[in-house]
C-alpha cells in the first residue's frame, strides 16, 4: 500500500504549495495538490503534524491548514515581527519563535496560546523540542543558547556562545544536540551541556536534519548536501543535490531506507533514497518536481509516520529543578515519549466528568 505523503513548501512569492507523492512506481512522482496564498509577505517557516500544517511569514502571522479536512483553519496572531521558527510536539502542541524574541506554546485543540516566554533580547532564530516534550532549546540574536523547562515554563540553563547561532536541533534520542553558527556545527552533550566536537562545512549552513541518532545531513549555500557522523565529527558522504544552493532539507523513513527531501532556490524539490548502513553510499534520486517558485522552507506531511504518545507514566523530570537534574532524569528515562498533556502546562489536562452533566469549557 502506498504511503500517504505530501511535500509542503513555502516561497518568497508568499504562496504555500503542497505536492502529493505517488510512491507506487520505481520513479516517484509529485503532483500539485494545493496552493494557498494566505500570507501578505514571504514565507519564513513551515511545520507539519498528524493533522495540521502551519506556515509562518514576515507578515507576523501563523496560518493553520487542516490537512485532513483540506481547509484553511485560520491565522494565529500573537507575534510582533517575522515568524522565524515553528515546530510541533506530537500532534497536541505547536511552538513558535519570532523576531520579537518570544517563544509561544500553542494547544492544537483550541489553537490557544498557553504560554508566552520572553526567550531572547533579540530575535529567536531557531527552536527545537526535546523528544520527551520536557525541554526546548532556543538560539537568538543575543548570542545565547537557552534551555527552557516546559513543565514550569522557566529558564533551565543559559549559555553565552559569543556568536549568533541560527540553527539548533535535538538528536532523535535526545542525548545530544547541535548548534549551528555560520559554517560550523557544534555538537553538545545533554548531560554536560558542553561541546564534544565541531564540524566545519565549506559554506554557510542553511539547514540540518538528523537522519538517525548519529548521522546529520547538512545543506549550505551551495548545491552539495553532506552527511556527517556526529560521534566522530567526520564527513561520511556528500552528493550534488541541485544546480543552485539548497535552502531546506527534511527526511523520513520508509520500510528499510531513509528518504532525504531537498528544496532549492532553483525551484526543485527532490527526493533521495539513502540506506543508512555502516558505510554510507551516495543516495539515488527517487523523484523530483519543479515548483517554478523561489523556495524558502520545507516540511513533509506523512501522518502515518507521526508516533503517538502511549505512556501514562508520570514525567520523570517533573521534580527536577536544575538543568543537571533535568538532564540526568531525561537520560535515565528509557521511554522518551510521554503523554503530552502531562508535560506542557496543566491547562491541557482533561476535566473530570461530573454527575450533574458537567460544565462546558467553551467561551
Amino acid at each position: 500500500m502506498a504511503a500517504v505523503l505530501e511535500l509542503v513548501v513555502g516561497s518568497y512569492e508568499q504562496v504555500t504549495m503542497g505536492y502529493r507523492v505517488n510512491t507506487d512506481e520505481k520513479e516517484w512522482t509529485a503532483k500539485a495538490n494545493f496552493t494557498h496564498h494566505a500570507h501578505m509577505a514571504s514565507i519564513s517557516a513551515v511545520a507539519a503534524s498528524e493533522k495540521f500544517v502551519v506556515t509562518g511569514s514576515k507578515d507576523e502571522t501563523i496560518q493553520v491548514y487542516d490537512m485532513k479536512k483540506r481547509i484553511e483553519h485560520g491565522a494565529l496572531l500573537h507575534h510582533d515581527g517575522t515568524i522565524t521558527c515553528l515546530e510541533f510536539y506530537d500532534s497536541t502542541h505547536l511552538l513558535s519563535g519570532g523576531e520579537d524574541g518570544l517563544l509561544c506554546v500553542w494547544t492544537t485543540k483550541k489553537w490557544e496560546c498557553l504560554k508566552t516566554i520572553k526567550a531572547h533580547k533579540g530575535s529567536v532564530s531557531s527552536l527545537s523540542v526535546h523528544p520527551s516534550g520536557k525541554l526546548v532549546l532556543t538560539v537568538g540574536t543575543d548570542k545565547t543558547l537557552r534551555t527552557w523547562n516546559l513543565i514550569n515554563g522557566r529558564s533551565a540553563f543559559i549559555k553565552n556562545i559569543k556568536q549568533n547561532a541560527h540553527i539548533v536541533k535535538w538528536s532523535p534520542d535526545g542525548d545530544k544536540y547541535v548548534v549551528v553558527v555560520n559554517d560550523k556545527v557544534d555538537v553538545y552533550n545533554l548531560e554536560t551541556a558542553s561541546v564534544t566536537g565541531t564540524i566545519t562545512n565549506p559554506k554557510r549552513i542553511s539547514s540540518v536534519k538528523f537522519l538517525n541518532n548519529s548521522v546529520l545531513a547538512v545543506a549550505g549555500d551551495d548545491e552539495i548536501v553532506r552527511m556527517c557522523d556526529v560521534g566522530t565529527q567526520k564527513w561520511v558522504c556528500e552528493f550534488k543535490a541541485h544546480e543552485t544552493r539548497v535552502k531546506a532539507i527534511d527526511s523520513f523513513m520508509m520500510e528499510d531506507y531513509c528518504v532525504l527531501v531537498t528544496a532549492s532556490n532553483d525551484g526543485f524539490i527532490k527526493m533521495w533514497k539513502l540506506h543508512l548502513k555502516e558505510e554510507l553510499e551516495s543516495p539515488t534520486l527517487l523523484g523530483e518536481v519543479n515548483t517554478s517558485a523561489r523556495l524558502t522552507c520545507l516540511a513533509v506531511w506523512k501522518p502515518s509516520s507521526v508516533p503517538s504518545s502511549t505512556s501514562t507514566e508520570e514525567p520523570a523530570a517533573a521534580k527536577a529543578t536544575t538543568s543537571q537534574e533535568l538532564a540526568s532524569d531525561l537520560l535515565r528515562t528509557k521511554r522518551v515519549r510521554i503523554a503530552t498533556e502531562e508535560v506542557i502546562l496543566e491547562d491541557e489536562s482533561k476535566p473530570k466528568k461530573k454527575k450533574d452533566g458537567g460544565r462546558s469549557n467553551k467561551k
